[in-house]
This record gives structure tokens, sequence and C-alpha cells, in this order.
């Protein structure tokens, strides 16, 4: 059956092509992995399918009745209703009679011996059974047995992975035809991220899905689409099939374009050739030489991958940490029981466990920074150690990106080589014009390649890292691999990134049940061959909510989309006033681009600073100004 088709889709924000003549085809029973690096666009086609954000150009059919459910990356809202009307506000207009009767019917205020209660409940009934209601009924009380989770617990009291499977529930309930979901892997620990699978295994519906977690999306796709440079590429297989192919289709691309230059340069050499050769020129030839330019000026670059480099400090004592006998409680929740362990120089260490399970907190006991509550913690010698999770912590978000980072140099040192702090920037994708840029404005993903940047531009011996590839896009995440790889320190690192765990670490410490930590060989599949088994993610804490109930009103953070008409044209009625801001738009970006040339040229920064800080502060203004003309171009488009 199918489900959705796009004529020619187009959609640019300014010069940058998002879709670019898209031609594309969903079907049922379909799982399709949305990839693409940060800024592609892959949530905007997301909400482009939804309606939610109106292309361009072209055409977006959608079959008629089928119902489509949204994940957002954002988390519920930690609000006093309970989780069974959070999850029964999936279904529209049912849902509310059964959140009704089942208010009615467990309230400690409801007096059955009044006849008016007695009506209330009969009309919601006959309402209910009118709708088949019953059968949902039954749906929502097995939804939840599924997510584990209580029906009277309230969304405030629950944690960030259980509000996740709760908004999971939430968009399975209304039993959708097409599930999408934006980086549902966040903020879910592995036996969570392992039971999603499962459940996604078991959907019926189509799925579309972006994800940075590689082993998620192997196990779930069957169809790749990728984004690249406003061109969608559709593969018809799963994420490592696709990887080959990608590969081969990347070199054969680069080969033909080599190929297409030489040629172009010995027509340029042709047509500047002197006047014998003006002569007899070939009116044919340059006609060619004409096409060939303009296809040259066409082509899209390939996207700029991030260069890692992380600055060795000296080598640190053999013995790095030894921990022996420790003991350890959080309120009433066993952490540590008589735990031992000892790292060596070099050694790469994993800390896997469900959330909560004590990995964040044996990682500040191992660097000295909370004392256990018995045993002994010896640190080595010579020891330079740079903390992940601190610097995410201490982000300024008021600053701009070049403050944080270089806190008033000007030049850095990175293994030895005197880097400027632009230029350094720009090998983690912040291109010149963007440094002054509030971070604040800044993606998930470009936070954490900032921080990386600031991280490695450090001397250290010892790097350790509390979930390091939360929103980074695969190709930075597979370069922080080989980075860490060729690191001769030593490494600690929490993740839930199981393919991460495989390729970086070389023992893990797992968080097993609790207070059982046991240490293994290997990563995380290393660990599960040798037999490793971890509790499920119904945690002691979630349990001992159960009793707890209250009342409120819904907000839903998940809605089903209410079928859309079969066509969506483009709505020209502000067409006029869209004009004059997509001039403005387009003189703005060609000051930019003016300004930009003049700071990418050799020497620029020999010029005197006063100089130099013209440009960049001349930069910073257009930037600021284009982004206020783009916020005005979405809002005409709304």
């Amino acid at each position: 059956m199918l489900l959705f088709r796009l004529n020619h889709l187009s959609l640019a924000f300014g010069d940058q092509p998002l879709l670019d003549q898209v031609n594309l085809t969903i079907h049922k029973g379909e799982r399709i992995g949305i990839l693409g690096q940060n800024g592609a666009g892959k949530s905007t086609f997301m909400k482009v399918l939804l309606g939610q954000i109106q292309a361009d150009s072209g055409e977006l059919w959608r079959a008629d009745g089928i119902k489509v459910a949204y994940l957002d990356q954002k988390l519920p809202d930690r609000d006093e209703q309970t989780l069974y009307d959070y999850i029964a506000g999936g279904i529209e207009g049912l849902g509310e009679l059964l959140k009704n009767y089942h208010h009615l019917t467990r309230s400690e205020s409801s007096d059955f011996s009044d006849a008016r209660v007695l009506e209330q409940m009969a009309s919601l009934q006959k309402q209910i059974e009118q709708l088949d209601g019953w059968s949902v009924e039954h749906r929502i009380e097995a939804m939840l047995d599924v997510l584990q989770l209580p029906a009277e617990a309230k969304m405030q009291t629950l944690s960030g992975g259980s509000r996740r499977r709760a908004a999971l529930g939430r968009a399975l309930i209304s039993e959708p035809d097409l599930l999408m979901l934006d980086e549902p892997t966040n903020h879910l620990d592995i036996p969570t991220i392992e039971w999603l699978e499962k459940i996604l295994t078991d959907f019926n519906g189509a799925i579309l899905v972006i994800t940075h977690d590689r082993q998620f999306l192997q196990s779930i796709s069957n169809r790749i689409i990728e984004l690249d440079r406003g061109r969608v590429r559709s593969w018809d297989y799963g994420y490592e099939r696709f990887l080959v192919f990608r590969e081969e289709q990347l070199a054969a691309e680069e080969k033909a374009n080599a190929e297409f230059d030489k040629k172009l340069a010995e027509e340029e050499r042709w047509i500047r050739q002197g006047i014998k050769a003006r002569r007899t020129r070939n009116e044919g030839r340059v006609r060619a030489l004409k096409k060939m330019r303009e296809e040259r000026g066409q082509r899209r670059e390939l996207s700029g991958a991030a260069k890692l480099a992380l600055e060795q400090a000296d080598s640190s004592g053999k013995i790095v940490i030894e921990a022996k006998h420790l003991c350890h409680r959080f309120a009433d929740q066993l952490i540590l029981d008589n735990f031992s362990t000892k790292v060596l120089r070099g050694d790469r260490v994993g800390l896997i466990g469900a959330n909560g399970s004590g990995k964040t907190t044996l990682l500040r006991i191992l660097l000295g920074e909370l004392q256990a509550d018995s045993g002994t913690v010896k640190l080595g010698t010579n020891l330079e150690i740079l903390y992940f999770d601190q610097l995410r912590n201490q982000l300024d978000q008021n600053q701009n990106i070049i403050d944080y980072l270089a806190e008033g140099r000007e030049f850095i040192d990175i293994n030895g080589k005197q880097r400027h702090v632009i230029s350094y920037l720009q090998d983690f994708l912040f291109p010149p014009k963007r440094v002054r840029q509030p971070v604040k404005s800044l993606s998930g993903g470009e936070q954490n390649r900032l921080i990386l940047a600031k991280l490695f531009s450090k001397p250290a011996n010892l790097v350790v890292l509390d979930e390091p590839t939360n929103d980074l896009d695969m190709e930075t995440l597979e370069l922080l691999e080989e980075l860490l790889l060729e690191f001769s320190g030593t490494l600690l690192v929490v993740s839930h990134d199981r393919k991460f765990l495989d390729n970086v670490v070389t023992s893990s410490i797992v968080f097993e049940a609790p207070g059982v930590v046991k240490e293994y060989v290997g990563g995380y599949q290393d660990w599960l061959n040798q037999g490793g088994h971890m509790l499920s993610f119904l945690s002691e804490a979630e349990t001992k909510r159960k009793d707890k109930a209250g009342k409120t009103k819904a907000a839903p953070a998940i809605q089903p989309i209410a079928p859309a008409k079969t066509t969506q044209k483009i709505d020209r009625k502000k067409q006029k006033e869209l004009d004059q801001v997509t001039r403005r738009i387009e003189k703005t970006e060609a000051s930019i681009k003016e300004v930009e040339a003049r700071i990418a040229e050799p020497g620029f920064y020999d010029l005197p600073q006063s100089e130099v800080q013209t440009y960049l502060d001349r930069l910073s203004a257009l930037q600021a100004e284009l982004e206020s003309l783009f916020e005005q171009w979405e809002a005409l488009e709304s």
C-alpha cells in the first residue's frame, strides 16, 4: 500500500537547498532510516511529510484516511497528568472519553450511590461502546504492561528514559500506518534500546526513523534514505550494505569529478591561447566549454568532514587508578558492594549499565570527586585529566563560539603546532562566518562538537567521556572513534552506544544488578558473548512510584496527525511579502560571501588587529541580519 508520494518536491532556506526536486515513495511495511550530516535537513524532511513545513514547489500526495504518529526529539513535559491520561491522549476523540471514564471509576470522590454519578457513567459507557472503545481500553492496559510503567504514575515523577518510553507508547496506541521517530534512542539506556528494537520489529506499520545509533539502525531498517547536499537518495537495503554501496558511489563521484576537472582545465588552456589559436577557434568547442563551465558551477561539493586531533600530554605513571573494596549507596539504592579495579596506562575502559545504575557515580569516585562510603581510591602520578561531562556543564550559553574556545587567545597549541583559533574551529565544521554566533543558537550536535573542540585543545593523558556520542552525526562519531583509537593515553567512557563501545574500549565495567558490578575483557558484544546479563529497565525507583497517583489535564507532546488532503500545494497568498524577504536574503548572502572571501585570503590575519576585527564584526552583523530574515521568511511560510 502506497502511503506517501513526493513529486519534484523542493525546499530551500536562502541559497541552501534542503530538498531539490525530490521524487520518493513510502509504502506500508518499509522501515526507513534517514541519514545525513547535522544540518542536512533530516528533521525538516519529516516535518514536510507531516505538513508542519510547506515545500517551495512540487507535490506531496498522502493516502486518504491514513494515521501518522510522530515521536519528537523533545521529551514529554514533566507535568501532573497520569501516565494513563498521557497514553490515552494519543487517540483522538475516544481517548478523552476513556480518560473521563477512568477518572470516574477510580476517583475516591466518586459516590456510586449518587444517581448523577451513575447517569454520567452510563452515558460514558454508551459512547465508548458506540466507538468500540473497550477494545481500545484493553490496548491501553496492554501498552502500559509492555512499558512496565504504572498507570497512575504522574509524568513529573518519571525519569527521562521512562518518559521516552511513555512517548513511544502514546505514538503506538493509535496503531498508526506510519510511525515517525526523531532520535528515539536519546535518553535511553542499552536494555531499553533493545526493548525498543523488539517493539519496532513487531510493529506492522511503516517506520521512518532518524538516529545516530548505528546498531539500532542496522537492527530495524530495511531501507535507507540519505539527504546529501539537497538530493535525496534511496537505498533498498539496511545500514551495513548501504555503507558499502555509499563508499563506492562517493569514490565514483570523486573520480568522475576529477576527470571532468582535468578536461575542463585543458579546454580553459585552449581558450586562453594566443591570436593564432583564436583565428582557428572551433565555435562548437567554445559552446561546449561554456556548457562545462555552467556544469562545474552547479556542482555541489561534498559536505566538509570534521578533522579531530587530540593534544597529547606527557605519559602518566603505569598505574592510573587503583580502587579497593569500594562500597557505596545513594539514598536507599546499593551502587557498589566491595568493588575493586585497577586501571593501567593505555587502558580503554567502558562503563555499561541501565540508567540510574550508578555509572557516573563510580566515575566520580574513581576520579576523586566523590568519597565512597568505604574503600580506597588511589590516583597515579603525572595525570592530566580531561572530563567531557564537566565541560558540558560549564558551557556558557551566552558566550559566542570563539570566546568559549579561545578564552582570549588568538592561537592555540595542538601537538606542538600553533593553530589560529578560527582555523582550528573549521576542523570542527564551524566556518569563519559562524565563530561569533552565540552558543545557545547551536544544535545539540553542534554544541557537542564545540565541547570536543575545547576538550581536544588541552593536553591530556586521561580522557573521561560521559555520553559523548549524543546528537553527533555518524561521520563525526566515526572520526571520534578513530581519534580515540590513536590516543596513546587512558580512556574512561560511559556510553549507551553499543557500536561505539565495541569499536573503542578494550575492557568493560558492567552494572548487572544493584551492587553487582563486574569487569569483562572487550566491549559490549564481548560481554554478551561471555554470558553477560543486565536487569530489566523497570528500576526499584519506578516500582516505588506505583502507589503514587494524581489528576491533571493532558498536555501531549506527541499527537497523531489527522488525515490530510490528498494533495498539498504552495500557498501563494503572501507571495509578495515572501518575494521581498527573499530578495533581501539574496542581497545579504551576497554581502556575506564578499566578506568571507576577504577573510579567506592568505595573510588576512596578518593585517592590523583593528582591521581584522572590523571584517569579523561586519560578518557577525550580516549573519545576525540573515538569521532575522530567515525567521521572517519562516513566519510568512507558516
